[in-house]
């Protein structure tokens, strides 16, 4: 009798403001076998201006690359690839016009994820990929930022992103392409007072292990290992060493040293002088490198048994519980929502696999976080913390699908202040706010009387809310107040209502 295995193809890409990078892996059983990776350099950060814009260059170069993961990721499911763009995505101002051109190139959504996500997962895929340790720091030095994470098995549990990488560091302390003993001097003090505020914490909770991921870490290794330090442990004397040795040459173009890519070069001075900032700032003894990185952590999450539901629910929960929110009454709003979505989801042109159906569950659940600072303008409050706050397993555009929930949850809809969305349709998000509202409305008495069945359907433009109890309404002379009013504000928006 022949045994059937479970398999099923996944692939991660990380845009990098460096290097775009791709892993693809089979997801047998409980098992992930990596099976392929692709590197490209795409140099993305060297194009960002003075005003945050990325320049046509750089996002034809980014593109380019994009076209020949592509050919790999034909008849790929879409839950089965995750794309995450990183820090200078993060900064630039016109990254929406790269995100629609690059989803006519690649049919997958790119999430924009926060620094701290990227550590989050940095961290997820180092531990995945090295030997179990009791406690371990991981560092991870891109184009754009840097990430530190403290964790114990796969739980990270001091996480950091600073925004110093070696891209925008060689601009700064490079751009002439001159070595010096004072350049380096330069950017190694600048990262470390960009690590002050932080280092005390890092070295109280202390680690067992140090490791380093990514090109940069990866690449001061492979040239240690080059001038003879075979175990390619990276160490303060060894990195003193190594400056010593760049500075030999006075032109970035003039390195000749084994190990180092000709891709690497330009910022591998910039890159060395932050890891040894770190060093000192840290009090690192040694660190080794891991070939676990972002890609890692995006496909081991990707895997069945390690679901950003399960991540996410508890992120919502957590924050639920620190801004002491009303969990029995936001659960009502929850099911009340749900309900309505279900009546009229495909009216909205909404499948049901949507992640939408679940973050209009979330932001039910944390629609009145803001109301731990005040009552006043409270809905204001609930998107700022939602926006702004690190939630694990959410990405950037994700979060402020949240935060637009909640802020047109009540009163006047202001929607010219709604920002536009790459992962998700503008049309979609209006009717959540519609949903939203009417479920937050309805249970406003906050009385334990349940509420009788109320359906939702949609003629042409007009949303009709109607209920099984006929005379519901006339003992209900608030609600039915409430419902006028909302009637008005939906008016002023150009939708229309009736009851």
């Amino acid at each position: 009798m022949t045994q059937t295995h479970d398999i099923r193809d996944v692939a991660a890409i990380d845009l990098g403001s460096n290097s775009f990078h791709m892993v693809v892996a089979k997801v047998i059983e409980q098992d992930l076998q990596l099976v392929s990776r692709h590197k490209q350099r795409v140099r993305l950060a060297a194009g960002l201006d003075a005003q945050k814009n990325l320049d046509n260059a750089s996002i034809e170069r980014g593109l380019e690359c994009l076209a020949i993961f592509s050919e790999r990721l034909q008849g790929f499911d879409t839950q089965n690839v995750r794309i995450a763009a990183t820090h200078t995505l993060r900064q630039a101002n016109n990254a929406h016009i790269f995100l629609q051109r690059a989803r006519e190139i690649l049919p997958f959504p790119i999430e924009i994820i926060p620094g701290v996500e990227e550590a989050r997962l940095i961290y997820l895929g180092v531990a995945h990929t090295q030997p179990q340790s009791k406690s371990k720091l991981v560092i991870d030095i891109g184009g754009g930022s840097t990430e530190m994470i403290i964790g114990q098995g796969f739980q990270p549990e001091l996480i950091n992103s600073k925004q110093m990488g070696c891209v925008s560091y060689t601009k700064r302390f490079f751009a002439d392409g001159k070595l010096s003993a004072t350049n380096f001097a330069n950017a190694t003090l600048t990262a470390e007072q960009k690590l002050e505020s932080l280092a005390y914490r890092y070295c109280k909770k202390g680690w067992e292990v140090a490791f380093g991921s990514s090109g940069t870490i990866k690449a001061i290794r492979e040239v240690l290992i080059g001038l003879g330090y075979e175990d390619g442990i990276i160490t303060r004397k060894r990195l003193s060493k190594l400056i010593d040795t760049l500075c030999q040459w006075e032109n970035i173009d003039d390195i000749e040293l084994v190990g180092l890519t000709v891709e690497r070069k330009p910022v591998f001075a910039a890159g060395v002088s932050i890891l040894n900032a770190i060093f000192h700032s840290l009090a690192i003894v040694e660190m080794q490198f891991s070939q676990g990185a972002l890609r890692e952590g995006l496909l081991f999450e990707m895997e069945e048994r390690f679901k950003r539901t399960d991540i996410r629910m508890r992120t919502t929960e957590n924050l639920a519980n620190k801004h002491m929110v009303d969990l029995e009454h936001a659960a009502k709003i929850k099911g009340q929502a749900k309900q309505f979505l279900q009546q009229i989801h495909t009216e909205l042109g909404i499948k049901t696999s949507s992640p939408l159906f679940d973050l209009l569950e979330w932001s039910a659940l944390l629609h009145e976080v803001g109301l731990s600072i005040s009552l006043q303008a409270f809905h204001r409050h609930s998107a700022y913390i939602l926006r702004h706050t690190y939630m694990p397993g959410f990405n950037q555009e994700q979060q402020r699908v949240l935060a637009i929930l909640v802020r047109f949850q009540r009163k006047a809809l202001k929607l010219h202040e709604m920002e536009e969305f790459s992962l998700f349709k503008k049309k979609h998000i209006i009717g959540l706010i519609r949903i939203l509202r009417l479920a937050i409305l309805l249970n406003g008495q906050r009385n334990d009387d349940p509420l009788p069945p109320l359906s939702i359907k949609i003629d042409e433009d007009k949303w009709v809310l109607t209920c099984s109890d006929k005379d519901w309404l006339d003992s209900n002379k608030l609600l039915h107040a409430d419902l006028i009013n909302e009637q008005e504000y939906w008016q002023q928006a150009g939708w229309a209502l009736s009851f």
